[in-house]
């Protein structure tokens, strides 16, 4: 990966979802690059698992900025929660640059009429409420983004997000919902030094399916037969780029694909 480490130096940035996938990945990246690190996840053991690596990692790099890592339990679906979230941070992290808005799922592929009404209310308090909720109190909360003059917002959306498939109204609904509320945040923001990115993966080999398919190992693995997809490493070095750019440029959008993908619905699988 090719950035500018020197401006990532010491920057404290929190990751929602960081205990599996590409929020882990992120995390982990980020620390690498000696950087701060606040980890949000609902699982405790696995993102104390998480700061660990950070740890590890930063070590490493034998960098002497950053190093500094708390995992706090979190389910940002928790509109209460949200609005307390800087009483569980610690007091030397609260100056954060950087919030990478990851946390998100899926269950099932439901089509309409066969839907479950509250793993839909689930998925849009998570994907879409819980996302919202957290930038506006980043973009304007105490202590917060504009009164600061600085900060960068990066909100994981998905090819799902530009295009609607057969078995995903509802998850393309949210990362529809992600699309638009990002997009109108950067025009919002446009008379502020705030930046706003939005990354989309195509296809990621996570967690992500396994939940999809509620457990089933053989119906998440069969997603990606024939094909070499991306992983969530793959993902973090594009979230790291985009915040590593100088302060004046802003990656709006990035879509990212494995490169026998070309669309949510169109792909090649090789033969087995």
């Amino acid at each position: 990966m090719v950035f500018n480490a020197s401006r990532l130096l010491g920057k404290t940035v929190l990751v929602t979802g960081s205990s599996a996938g590409i929020g882990r990945a992120t995390a982990i990246l980020f620390a690498k690059a000696g950087s701060n690190v606040i980890l949000l996840a609902r699982r405790a053991e696995a993102l104390e698992e998480v700061k660990q690596a950070c740890i590890d990692v930063h070590q490493a790099s034998k960098l002497s900025h950053g190093g500094q890592f708390a995992a706090i339990p979190f389910d940002v679906s928790d509109r209460v929660a949200i609005n307390g979230i800087f009483d569980k941070i610690p007091a030397n992290l609260r100056d954060i640059d950087i919030l990478v808005n990851n946390a998100g799922y899926v269950v099932g592929r439901e089509h309409v009429g066969d839907l479950d009404e509250s793993v839909v209310e689930g998925m849009f308090a998570t994907n879409v409420l819980g996302l919202i909720s957290l930038t506006n109190l980043f973009v304007k909360g105490n202590p917060d983004f504009k009164s600061r003059g600085k900060g960068h917002i990066i909100n994981l959306g998905s090819v799902a997000g530009r295009e609607p498939y057969a078995g995903g109204s509802i998850y393309t609904a949210t990362k529809h919902a992600v699309n638009a509320f990002t997009a109108s945040m950067m025009r919002e923001l446009i008379n502020t030094p705030i930046r706003v990115t939005e990354v989309q993966p195509g296809m990621v080999e996570t967690e992500f399916s396994l939940v999809r398919f509620k457990g089933d190992a053989a119906a998440a693995k069969a997603v990606y037969a024939g094909i070499e997809p991306l992983t969530g490493e793959d993902i973090a070095e594009e979230i790291v780029w985009a915040a590593s750019r100088p302060p004046h440029v802003n990656i709006a959008e990035t879509l990212i694909f494995p490169v026998n993908q070309a669309s949510a619905t169109v792909f090649y699988r090789a033969p087995s």
